[in-house]
């Protein structure tokens, strides 16, 4: 280990990393900052670490993320590898089917995975890892000094680090922190809900269906697909838990009639998850000092794309490249900025997109084309 990549003060000791939010983005930053020999330590404010039970499209980008990461193969085992996206117009017609191809040898190029499946195997990981993962938890005052940033918890107890990592989602209070003024997440007018089915024994990729209702059919294990309806909410309501059943069956029963057979196994409240869509692009810095931001604390996208998830953990890996390189922590924020902002700002853009055209705020995108030219651009080294 070249103990040179680990200090910026010259010192022999391993620079002090905390990371707020262990969630996908959080988790992954742990991974691939102990991978590179630093000392690591995340806090999470869930003190259940509780993660909503459906499931997530992962592109052939983050199947060669993980495997940097070094969790290939126990990810591959928790979820379901496929090769290709056919595309269905509101009719219910057959309109594309575009192939995914792989980026590692002897691995899908697609995977359909469980949340809380995708949570255990980088768990698991990070705890492996030696990283001190400590829940219930959050950062009440952060100040950084020209050596050290200096943290006070919700517990009363405090630390020093040579950098922050804030990866604390769309609603981040590390930003809030260190960008008073940054602008927050926007609402699209649209909202998506998501339930998990048995798995047709033919579905064997993901499904997309077009129109004002979208869906999406997720095959994520040999038992089990999810599905996705993104509907029309402008008035962003708030349902009662009690209705979502009823609600997510009137809506996919807007959706195209082929489907609508889906909506009688629909039967349990908690099931349901409901999400209004909002969006965020920090288009400045992604850092102050010796804090800096990575995933939806800087760049949420819709999900028209499947690439948010995915953006975070590449995230991570960039980070942790450019600390190794870098003299100081502003340095390695800034190049690693540098390198994630083009591509990260195309996804959410052209997601965005997608769903303002579906609402009728925009151009209707051509679905398909945009899928095929994002899976290109991802496609790209990182």
């Amino acid at each position: 280990m070249n103990k040179n990549t680990l200090s910026f003060r010259g010192s022999d000791h391993p620079w002090k990393v905390l990371i707020i939010g262990a969630g996908i983005g959080g988790l992954s930053a742990g991974i691939a900052l102990r991978k590179k020999g630093y000392d690591v330590e995340i806090i999470e404010k869930d003190p259940e670490w509780t993660v909503y039970g459906v499931g997530i499209i992962q592109q052939n980008n983050v199947i060669r993320a993980m495997y940097e990461l070094g969790v290939i193969d126990d990810y591959i085992d928790a979820g379901y590898g496929f090769d290709h996206v056919k595309i269905f117009a509101p009719n219910g017609m057959e309109v594309a089917k575009i192939p995914l191809p792989p980026l590692v040898e002897g691995y899908p190029a697609n995977v359909g995975i469980a949340r809380p499946a995708l949570q255990r195997v980088l768990a698991e990981s990070t705890k492996k890892s030696g990283a001190d993962i400590r829940l219930g938890l959050t950062a009440e005052t952060i100040n950084d000094s020209v050596d050290f940033v200096e943290v006070t918890f919700s517990d009363g107890s405090q630390g020093k680090y040579d950098l922050v990592i804030g990866a604390d989602g769309i609603y981040s209070q590390t930003r809030q922190a260190i960008f008073p003024e940054a602008p927050g997440p926007e609402f699209t007018g649209q909202s998506v809900w998501r339930y998990n089915f048995d798995r047709p024994k033919d579905m064997e990729g993901l499904h997309v269906y077009n129109g004002r209702v979208g869906v999406g059919l997720v095959p994520m294990s040999q038992e089990q697909i999810y599905m996705y309806v993104t509907t029309p909410e402008p008035e962003n309501p708030h349902f009662e838990k009690s209705t979502l059943v009823d609600e997510m069956k009137a809506r996919l029963n807007m959706a195209c009639p082929t489907l609508h057979h889906f909506a009688d196994e629909i039967t349990d409240n908690q099931g349901v998850v409901y999400r209004p869509l909002e969006w965020l692009m920090l288009e400045g810095d992604w850092h102050s000092g010796r804090i800096g931001l990575l995933g939806d604390a800087v760049h949420s996208t819709t999900p028209h794309l499947g690439q948010g998830a995915g953006l975070a953990i590449e995230d991570a890996l960039v980070l942790a490249d450019e600390l190794t390189k870098a003299s100081s922590p502003e340095e390695a924020f800034k190049n690693y900025r540098d390198r994630r902002f083009e591509r990260c700002d195309y996804i959410v853009k052209s997601s965005l997109g997608i769903c303002l055209g579906q609402l009728g705020k925009g151009p209707l995108i051509d679905n398909s084309q945009a899928t095929a030219d994002s899976i290109a651009v991802v496609a790209k080294p990182i």
